[in-house]
């Protein structure tokens, strides 16, 4: 790296400790904050032992370093760029770092359970912990950090909030993997953004939101208070806790490309089934001021896929929700939820390109509590018998789906007042479990119907579609776990007849919580 980068840098991660939480997402968004741009001024390796005490080397006069078997805190106090080498495995270990300047943190094949709390947890400076900048946490080989089922050493003046945590912003880099196991909080936490450039990445956790002196504490599999971004790598994330998220953030989530995989079974905490409208669990029953629902993932900011896998599964609320508005531009997206819908905007949600199929079995498929814009893509929607529709929109409160392009596949019809641009055609009748081929123009794809669903079944492209029913299929490009194809081999099969459809077939819940 030449000097005048150096000192750019340099400058770029003062100016966070100084400057605040508007200027780390700057500065994240360019080129400086490249991992592999940043010269680092000191490498001090930490080896941790199985059967003796963690050994520290390399650190200077600036960082002061405190070790209690394999528990390892080091305070940097200067403003050095220090990268931190982690290898060796305990079973009763942490690291701990203060510093207000940032670091890089390059995990050699190290493994850290701490039975009291985070495996790795980050700070700000001694005097002001939560004044956090920016941790690379760069993957070689494979590592595994684990958090143990009570936070029992947690200063009073500080957080602790998972398996890995950071009051400031994390990035995730390196060709190697990570495996996060979560049995007490949340599996990776940042106080401000998190982002994943590349590497594997696997979260487990069993954790169960719970309520400790009248606070409840949320988990998720990973929780990105201000942003989270997908940039590229494989992130997987299994939550079985009660209450327990998948993925979850008070600000925006924007998925660049990568693969995605969350799969949340957990019962919601505070009621054990899912809903919609006012009341989140559904079914007129009550809930408690402390219900949390067990989604696959929730922002509160807005979500934006322009590319990449994302797969969700959410056994008892929703599959994706956001408070803010959705906008899918390209990519692969397919959500499931056995208990609510599987796609949910609290706004606007526009569907422009790529490969989106929401499938719910008991609500709506893809439900905005805004206008809804299909605008281009691949859309493929399936929600449960009425009341509930394959694609609904808000009409109670004066809102619209609009159909304005790319092809469409509904099982369970479209809600009332749609506004239908493109046009669309319907069949009353459809065989469940049924391979169908659908030709748009010179296109054709193939789906598979699912075992439930709405009984109308609606489709729409380009130019008005030939549907065939109890088609045999071969090759193609799958997506939704293998229900739908694209260009495969057909044969076989009967006409469906089609007919003009105008839309309405119920729907207009209101939003869920």
């Amino acid at each position: 790296m030449k000097r005048q980068t150096k000192c750019f840098v340099l400058a770029a991660l003062a100016m966070l400790v100084s400057c605040g939480k508007d200027e780390i997402t700057a500065i994240e968004a360019g080129s400086e904050t490249d991992y592999s741009e940043i010269e680092f001024e000191r490498t001090i390796s930490i080896v941790y032992s199985t059967n003796g005490t963690a050994t520290v080397s390399g650190n200077g006069d600036e960082q002061a370093v405190s070790i209690s078997g394999n528990g390892v805190t080091i305070a940097n106090s200067g403003s050095e760029l220090v990268q931190y080498s982690i290898s060796g495995s305990t079973t009763n270990g942490f690291l701990k770092i203060y510093s207000p300047t940032g670091q890089s943190i390059l995990l050699n094949g190290a493994s850290i359970t701490n039975p009291n709390g985070a495996a790795i947890n980050i700070q700000g400076s001694e005097s002001s912990p939560s004044d956090g900048a920016v941790t690379y946490i760069v993957l070689s080989g494979s590592n595994t950090m684990a958090d143990g089922s009570t936070y029992s050493s947690t200063p009073s003046d500080e957080d602790e909030k998972g398996a890995i945590f950071g009051e400031g912003s994390i990035t995730f880099s390196g060709e190697g993997s990570l495996a996060v196991n979560a049995s007490g909080k949340s599996g990776i936490v940042s106080d401000d953004n998190v982002t994943i450039n590349s590497g594997t990445i696997t979260i487990n956790t069993t954790s169960s939101t719970f309520v400790s002196n009248g606070d409840t504490t949320k988990v998720a599999g990973l929780k990105a208070k201000d942003a989270f971004v997908m940039n590229d790598g494989t992130l997987t994330i299994t939550c079985s806790g009660t209450g327990a998220k998948g993925m979850s953030g008070d600000g925006t989530a924007t998925f660049n490309g990568g693969t995605v995989d969350i799969t949340v079974t957990g019962s919601n905490f505070g009621s054990s089934s899912g809903g919609h409208g006012g009341n989140p669990w559904g079914g007129g029953q009550s809930s408690s001021d402390n219900s949390v629902a067990a989604k696959g993932i929730k922002f509160d900011g807005n979500i934006t896929i322009n590319g990449g896998v994302l797969k969700v599964s959410a056994s008892n609320h929703e599959g994706i929700e956001t408070k803010g508005e959705l906008t899918i531009n390209d990519g692969h997206v397919y959500s499931y939820s056995a208990s609510d819908d599987a796609i949910n905007s609290a706004s606007t949600m526009t569907l422009n390109g790529g490969y989106v199929c929401g499938h719910a079995t008991s609500n709506d498929g893809i439900d905005a509590n805004g206008n809804m814009y299909i605008k281009g893509g691949v859309v493929y929607a399936i929600g449960a018998s009425s009341p509930e529709v394959a694609l609904d929109a808000n009409t109670e409160g004066g809102y619209k789906l609009y159909v304005q392009g790319g092809t469409l596949i509904a099982i369970g019809g479209l809600e009332n007042g749609s506004s239908l641009t493109q046009s669309c055609y319907s069949t009353n009748s459809w065989n469940k479990n049924t391979w169908y081929s659908m030709t748009v123009g010179s296109t054709t794809y193939a789906f598979k119907t699912p075992s439930s669903g709405g009984s109308r079944l609606v489709v729409s492209g380009s130019s008005q579609p030939t549907l065939m029913s109890g088609v045999s299929v071969s090759g193609g490009t799958e997506y939704f776990n293998g229900m739908l194809l694209y260009e495969p081999s057909t044969s076989g099969g009967s006409t469906v007849s089609l007919s003009t459809y105008s839309g309405g077939n119920g729907g207009g819940h209101g939003p869920g919580f």
